[in-house]
């Protein structure tokens, strides 16, 4: 049966002592499966036999893998090297970083190239589940062989779904995110040098109520603005 080559996690730079460390996998996976799949709502129409159906958004791409481990080589008496000392290095990937807080971001590649980019032999993802499955043990207890599935999502920053959004705009419109404290008419005078264009902005962006503006929320800016 055929597998990947070269299988490895890279730590994307969340922390300077984080960032560049590389996990090989021992043994590489036999296949991948990618799933992408879409938020939609069901609306529901007195009289008809089905819902309507409304894209609501999508959601991030995932990928589970099979990683397989094995310490045998150093023996399976009472000395034997328990195999843990390869797969806790994996483990300790879903648990958060003391500079972040968070678990690391990964570029999982295959195929033998590091940083490829846009290119499909890498995924950039945080890991969101990892269950090991200890199938040989040495005869005092110590496992010896280890399964683990590694179950990864999609990680995509802001910036990159701000491009996105600009790519996509046919008339330039462009985008900003809403800081703490904003308002449709400070954002209006960032974005245009006039604070009584925040109509233009509201109207974009069908914003009914103003005053209900969130820290974080994604708008764009038609044509015109002066950045």
């Amino acid at each position: 049966m055929a597998v990947l080559a070269k299988a490895r996690f890279h730590r994307l730079a969340t922390s300077a002592d984080m960032q560049g460390k590389t996990l090989d996998v021992q043994y590489n996976p036999s296949e991948l499966t990618f799933t992408k799949t879409a938020q939609v709502a069901e609306i529901p129409v007195p009289g008809l036999d089905t819902p309507l159906l409304q894209y609501v958004r999508g959601q991030a791409e995932t990928v589970s893998v099979e990683l397989f481990f094995d310490s045998t080589e150093d023996g399976t008496g009472a000395e034997a090297a328990p195999v843990t000392k390869r797969t806790d290095k994996f483990y300790d990937l879903i648990k958060a970083e003391r500079s972040t807080h968070a678990p690391p971001v990964l570029l999982f590649t295959w195929g033998g190239t590091a940083f490829p980019g846009e290119k499909r032999d890498a995924f950039r993802c945080v890991v969101t589940s990892v269950r090991q499955q200890y199938t040989m043990f040495a005869p005092n207890g110590v496992p010896l062989r280890a399964k683990l599935t590694v179950d990864l999502k999609e990680y995509k920053p802001l910036r990159l779904h701000l491009q996105e959004l600009g790519f996509l705009s046919a008339d330039h419109t462009k985008a900003t995110v809403a800081r703490d404290g904003d308002s449709l008419s400070r954002i209006a005078y960032r974005e245009y040098g006039d604070a009584r264009e925040w109509r233009r902005i509201a109207d974009e962006n069908r914003i009914a109520d103003p005053l209900a503006l969130k820290a974080g929320t994604v708008l764009r800016v038609p044509k015109g603005a002066s950045r």
